[in-house]
């Protein structure tokens, strides 16, 4: 009841008008070579019942009035627990053949941010995150440091074999095989795009004018010496403002790092009075692409307007807005 009282507070605070039927959630669980050639039908079943009822457990908390960082938590952690995909349980292998988390959440009411990077042993990274942004001084904490707050603050620590999955660890050996020399920069460029990403992320609006997003990923199949892509950087993987927008994205995280990608949609919204869906559209499809970038977002905007532009062959994403079914799709068509 506290935590509901201070958010809508801050929204009388900010100038930001508090409408009661006006929220929403957007999820999603990363982009990619996805096509209805790859993909059994119990496969995309299980997919798409995940999906649903992440986004409905986090449509849920906003319904009953609750605030949006507890909407794309709940949604996010129920992602985080499914092996599906490449974030918690389900995380890609690094090299040397274990697991190494990142994840970060934003508060678009107070700008306040949170974020951990390689992590090993905590069961729900976007619950670090979140630790980190309202109980520590700091806004990213890293490798043992962080997982050392994660035992003060509580959290569960697990093994780092709890994380174990057989198919990304054929994914490694593939990836291996593929790459051949770990020092050839050349091979790992053109290394196949489903070995560069997968990510699962949350936005929200809730009934008080707040925003917020989350995003929680394992990272880059392979990866060496403790590379950190986008998810745990603000700006780049994760974004938040009540004035504008709140977005997370996945795909290759170099590009969105270089780009900033989450808060350039939302400044062209802010500065330039943009559009949710012309933003959107315009950094991911006349922007990252060009560059090489692949991957996508989802937004919410602070009138509850949501969008997931992508420029792969597919977006694992879902929807629902007030009043509204859950909206689950897969692919581009």
């Amino acid at each position: 009841m506290k935590r509901l009282l201070l958010t809508a507070a801050l929204a009388l605070a900010s100038g930001q008008a508090v409408a009661a039927d006006n929220f929403a959630i957007a999820i999603h669980g990363g982009a990619g070579t996805i096509t209805r050639d790859s993909m059994t039908p119990e496969r995309e079943a299980q997919y798409e019942a995940k999906l649903q009822e992440a986004v409905n457990a986090g449509y849920a908390v906003l319904e009953k009035g609750g605030d949006s960082m507890d909407a794309i938590v709940v949604a996010i952690q129920i992602l985080e627990d499914s092996p599906l995909f490449n974030a918690g349980r389900g995380a890609v292998y690094t090299w040397d053949g274990h697991h190494e988390l990142d994840a970060s959440i934003m508060n678009g009411a107070t700008r306040e941010a949170g974020a951990v990077a390689s992590v090993k042993t905590v069961k729900s990274p976007i619950a670090l995150a979140r630790e980190v942004m309202e109980e520590s001084v700091h806004v990213m904490l890293s490798g043992e440091g962080a997982e050392a707050f994660g035992k003060q603050q509580g959290l569960e620590l697990v093994d780092n074999s709890y994380f174990n999955t057989d198919a990304r660890f054929k994914a490694l050996q593939r990836m291996k095989k593929q790459v051949g020399n770990p020092q050839d920069k050349t091979a790992w460029a053109h290394m196949d795009d489903n070995f560069k990403y997968g990510t699962v992320g949350a936005v929200a609006l809730d009934k008080h004018g707040n925003l917020a997003a989350g995003t929680s990923t394992g990272g880059m199949t392979g990866k060496r010496w403790g590379r950190i892509g986008d998810a745990p950087i603000i700006g780049a993987g994760t974004w938040a403002d009540n004035d504008s927008c709140a977005v997370s994205a996945t795909g290759h995280g170099e590009y969105f790092i270089r780009y900033h990608v989450a808060a350039d949609v939302c400044s062209r919204m802010k500065y330039q009075q943009l559009d949710v869906v012309t933003a959107g559209d315009t950094v991911i499809h006349d922007v990252l692409l060009p560059a090489g970038g692949t991957g996508g977002v989802i937004i919410v905007d602070k009138d509850g307007n949501v969008h997931m532009p992508f420029n792969t062959e597919g977006m694992y994403r879902a929807k629902r807005q007030a009043g509204g079914q859950a909206e689950v799709a897969i692919y581009k068509d």
